[in-house]
């Protein structure tokens, strides 16, 4: 598959409509030479992370900082979101037609959009449903966003790395299964392997945190020593002296204690209720008017002067305002004998309870031995609780060994197979082949013959052991490395045709003005003649004469026209 257009658009119609050819895809700046805006931050790798976007890669990479993502560039969010911002990818095979058309906005839950050909896939089976309509397949591991990886090029580790393309908590086994796939090693139970793997790494760090204050024969050591505690105060508490009837009289003194708290509440809701009608009492008695009659006659009179028709005097108002208080105070009142009674039944009942704790208090500490037996029955719960704890330790160990011992024993039949001479002559016949197209590509571009190599590595926490896949070039410079994955990437896209092995046909490459103009001239000849498609984003001003040439622009931004034009 090609990469054959990019449209943006929104509601208010279309923003870019970014066609591809074959060969030499160029996203560049058009900043004048004279002006001070420079060709940074107008949205070139914005363009790949769109495409990477389309192909799987969660929306917030578009507007968030790649060296920080928890920080979000708010102005683009915000009209990715509010105009509703819809990206298609249309993908071919030969430039004339539109295979597979995918359609995504960044809106979630019902207003997401997630279409390939006009068909609206759930997030869960996006990804598998990329892989079977880009590549044909249909597989667990590796995953289509692994197989994918290394042809899309922009975060930092994917530029300066060359086989490491997927993520930094990427394990081995993982990448294991991955280039075993990449590189036509068919190895059906790779999947299940890789599982088994990651289980047996996290048993094992489980292990490891329930032994990370004692070993297992540590805690049986210490577990033993417990018990013989427990069978020592058993005895010392089986020769105590005790009252006979202790267990029936602390029984007893139990249950008088709680009728005792429960009546003390009882007591002292009763006093709280008796307070508050009380302090109602003395409130409203407050409140009666003992105003001066007499030096408001004169008011009234006046009053009345004004609103001849006042049907009642000031005195029998202030009368009646009184009477309403004393009704107040009669219906409150109405609960006081009562609760004064209730009191009085619940206090004599206190009281015979509180002689009868006495009573049992006396009778229960009557000899010396509760004390010690109080101290044993402490101390054995104290030591109970110790055996508990270890016994559940040994336990998870114990489980967890047995998990461990079980992965192992189905890891060991499964590497029988996969470590034997046979395959690991057949992934040396591969790894060949593919350095034949690796040392050409490389030879164009540096005049050097690279290779990869390969071989098993025993995992320092699983202590299995995994291919390890790697490349012995010794290539420190920045725009080298960059240059040594380029030959890697365009050997691969030649390899996997004429092995017959699923594969894109384009490469996105960010940041290629760090690689010398030799380079990136070689590299735009070989595509050309390979018939792979190379995006790549670069600075204008850093282009070589021979590919500053409009038919390989694919788009062009500035300061003053950015991608989104926001």
């Amino acid at each position: 598959m090609f990469i054959k257009s990019l449209t943006i658009y929104n509601d208010n119609g279309v923003i870019r409509d970014i066609p591809f050819h074959k060969g030499l895809n160029l996203i560049v700046d058009n900043t004048p030479d004279a002006a001070t805006d420079t060709g940074n931050n107008v949205g070139k790798t914005t363009v790949l992370r769109l495409i990477d976007f389309c192909l799987g890669k969660d929306g917030r990479a578009v507007y968030t900082d790649p060296a920080n993502p928890k920080v979000e560039h708010q102005e683009v969010k915000q009209f990715l979101l509010d105009t509703n911002v819809i990206i298609e990818l249309v993908l071919t095979t030969d430039f004339e037609r539109r295979d597979v058309v995918i359609r995504r906005n960044f809106k979630k839950r019902s207003e997401a959009i997630r279409e390939i050909n006009g068909i609206n896939i759930k997030d869960e089976a996006f990804e598998n449903e990329l892989e079977r309509a880009i590549l044909g397949i249909q597989i667990n591991k590796p995953t289509f966003r692994q197989i994918i990886s290394h042809n899309i090029r922009y975060s930092d580790q994917s530029v300066s790395d060359v086989l490491k393309t997927v993520n930094a908590f990427t394990s081995d086994a993982e990448y294991e299964t991955l280039y075993l796939f990449l590189f036509g090693c068919r190895f059906d139970k790779g999947d299940l392997r890789q599982a088994k793997l990651d289980k047996l790494k996290t048993d094992l760090a489980f292990k490891s945190r329930l032994e990370k204050q004692n070993s297992k024969s540590t805690y049986l050591s210490l577990l033993g020593l417990v018990n013989a505690h427990i069978e020592r105060l058993q005895q010392e508490k089986s020769q105590l002296n005790i009252n006979p009837n202790f267990a029936a009289d602390m029984d007893e003194l139990t249950h008088v204690k709680y009728r005792i708290n429960g009546l003390s509440s009882d007591i002292n809701s009763l006093h709280l209720r008796r307070e508050m009608i009380l302090d109602a009492q003395r409130e409203l008695d407050g409140q009666k008017s003992d105003i001066d009659l007499v030096q408001l006659e004169l008011i009234y009179k006046q009053a009345g002067a004004l609103i001849p028709n006042l049907q009642h005097t000031f005195e029998e108002l202030v009368a009646y305002h009184n009477q309403m208080l004393d009704n107040k105070v009669r219906f409150i009142s109405k609960s006081l004998p009562k609760i004064n009674e209730q009191l009085g039944l619940l206090q004599e009942e206190l009281n015979r309870l509180l002689q009868l704790e006495d009573k049992l208090t006396q009778k229960v500490v009557k000899s010396n031995t509760y004390e010690d037996l109080e101290k044993l029955i402490n101390e054995l719960n104290g030591k109970y609780q110790e055996k508990g704890q270890y016994e559940s330790i040994i336990q998870q160990i114990e489980a967890i060994e047995s998990e461990i011992s079980q992965s192992e024993s189905e890891i060991n039949a499964i590497d029988e197979s996969l470590f034997s001479d046979a395959f690991r002559n057949h992934i040396q016949e591969q790894i060949d082949k593919f350095n034949v197209l690796f040392s050409y590509v490389s030879k164009r571009l540096y005049g050097e013959e690279y290779a990869l190599q390969f071989e098993p590595v025993v995992n320092q926490k699983t202590k299995k052991s995994v291919y390890k896949f790697s490349s012995f070039n010794a290539n420190l410079s920045t725009g080298k490395k960059m240059g040594e994955i380029s030959c890697f990437d365009i050997a691969y896209i030649m390899f996997a045709r004429k092995e017959g092995i699923p594969c894109l046909n384009f490469l996105l490459n960010d940041k290629k003005e760090l690689m010398s103009d030799n380079q990136l001239v070689s590299i735009g000849d070989i595509v050309e003649e390979e018939n792979i498609q190379f995006v790549a984003s670069i600075l204008r001003d850093k282009l070589p004469t021979q590919l500053n040439r409009q038919e390989l622009f694919v788009v062009e931004l500035a300061q003053d026209d950015k991608l989104f034009r926001i």
